[in-house]
């Protein structure tokens, strides 16, 4: 497959010590991105975009931000209009606050609070392919999906925006959840892009074109 990007651009891997960053890195060098993984704030400043993955506990990855100052840097990027892509927990984490392990305070980006799926007698963590179901078209980050496609989950959790005008996806087990989100500049997915084939790249290559959008045109 040729990238699906004409010209590259650079994205840094926010690396808190949680999450599959390798294999997002790859996905992004797949699409014809130039990706970086890092925790170097003046690298995090310098990219055009920043991806936020994660997988695992949210007060440890909370705990883990905080502890390298990561916290105040996403909100800042995302203020100044920078694109963020929040993957899994990654998306979780922008939220106000999460119930999982007693509960604890996200980053504030997003309205609203991650709770856990309401899978009846399903079996959790919800681990697989699962249709989602656009509910709103008009965001970049959607182009060229068709209205229903499958992507690769892997949560106990998921967001419940305060706003609904946030919510650009749902899908279902056992009760619908939302599974992408869009505020501002912050976009997330519950599932991972990563791992979802073509429509998976084809949705990096459109958060790629965003972040292209966004920066600078060099003087």
């Amino acid at each position: 497959m040729s990238p699906l990007l004409d010209t590259p651009v650079e994205i840094a891997i926010v690396d808190y010590g949680m999450g599959n960053r390798r294999s997002v890195e790859k996905a992004l060098e797949h699409i014809g991105a130039r990706a970086s993984i890092t925790s170097d704030h003046d690298q995090l400043r310098a990219a055009a975009g920043l991806v936020l993955p994660g997988v695992g506990s949210f007060p440890r990855a909370m705990e883990n931000l905080r502890e390298l100052g990561l916290d105040e840097l996403l909100r800042e990027r995302v203020a100044s209009g920078t694109p963020v892509l929040g993957i899994c927990l990654g998306l979780q984490l922008a939220f106000d606050s999460s119930t999982e392990r007693g509960g604890a305070a996200g980053l504030g980006i997003v309205p609203g609070e991650v709770h856990a799926l309401q899978a009846g007698a399903l079996k959790l963590p919800h681990i697989g392919w699962n249709e989602v179901r656009l509910t709103r078209s008009d965001s970049p980050l959607l182009e060229s999906l068709p209205d229903r496609c499958a992507f690769y989950h892997v949560h106990s959790f998921a967001p419940v925006p305060a706003d609904r005008c946030d919510i650009l996806a749902e899908a279902e087990y056992g009760a619908p959840f939302v599974t992408i989100v869009q505020r501002g500049s912050f976009y997330g997915v519950q599932f991972h892009p990563e791992k979802s084939s073509a429509a998976g790249l084809r949705l990096l290559a459109n958060f790629a074109g965003l972040c292209l959008a966004a920066a600078p045109v060099p003087g």
